[in-house]
């Protein structure tokens, strides 16, 4: 099957703020925004893979900005957000695409594994929120996290990512109720397995039990990138606006039963 093209013009005069934007779903949002219009403030912790996505959307006509920073630190967060706005004086659409995942027995998640999962996960999406908010409210915009099935199911040696992507969903709940009464949409995309380079190097331990790991993987093939970010710019454009709260599977049956 071929992904739909982008649509031309879709994003004019809209400027977003796409977060793990060096590689993976964040790369092929911040390309597929910027092929509909957007200017993108690009953002990833990777300075040379996100040098490399800021090449090619200019490289395409597109226009992209991109800063390298951890988001694991609050004030990167806050800093990301106002760079935003001191460089192209407004954010439209914040997509929360950075992430990271692994597994683990849930006696050997060490405090540091522990820590950085749910600051990159779930603190960093939080902070980012709270500082685009305000300019959000002004232009009208959105957001849009990326959550994951796991943040719907349980997942056996999973525990800490999905305890990071249920908070991320129930963020984004509570955030729509917050602000039902303004113009602000809020939205979570939930993927099933991306190929993307997070599966590629996912941790599992040795000595896990498949038949459980098993009950939440579908026989169907891997996503790819490029059509979770397609459904991306779908939420965040006005062919969207009617989506407000929702959580949007896509995951290959994963969570249908």
């Amino acid at each position: 099957m071929t992904l739909s093209p982008p649509t031309p013009g879709r994003f004019d005069g809209k400027v977003a703020l796409v977060t793990g934007a060096a590689s993976g779903i964040g790369c092929a949002t911040a390309l597929r925004l910027a092929a509909e219009g957007a200017t993108v403030f690009a953002h990833d912790v990777d300075a040379d893979g996100l040098a490399g996505t800021v090449a090619a959307i200019e490289l395409a006509g597109g226009a992209a900005y991109g800063r390298s920073g951890d988001l694991t630190s609050r004030d990167e967060c806050v800093a990301a957000v106002a760079e935003c706005v001191a460089r192209f004086g407004t954010v439209d659409v914040l997509a929360n695409v950075a992430g990271v995942a692994r597994a683990d027995h849930v006696t050997d998640v060490d405090e540091v594994t522990y820590r950085r999962m749910m600051a990159i996960n779930v603190d960093a999406v939080f902070f980012l929120c709270q500082a685009a908010l305000p300019h959000l409210l002004d232009s009208g915009g959105n957001i849009v996290n990326l959550a994951s099935n796991a943040g719907l199911m349980g997942g056996a040696y999973t525990a800490v990512y999905c305890m990071s992507k249920g908070a991320v969903i129930q963020l984004t709940r509570a955030l729509a109720m917050e602000y039902l009464k303004t113009d602000l949409r809020v939205n979570a995309i939930a993927p099933g397995a991306t190929d993307t380079a997070i599966p590629a190097t996912f941790h599992v331990p040795a000595d896990v039990d498949l038949e459980l790991m098993a009950r939440y993987m579908s026989p169907r093939p891997m996503s790819h990138a490029d059509e979770i970010a397609a459904f991306v710019a779908f939420v965040a454009s006005d062919d969207g606006q009617s989506m407000h709260g929702a959580i949007l599977s896509i995951d290959n049956g994963l969570t249908a039963g």
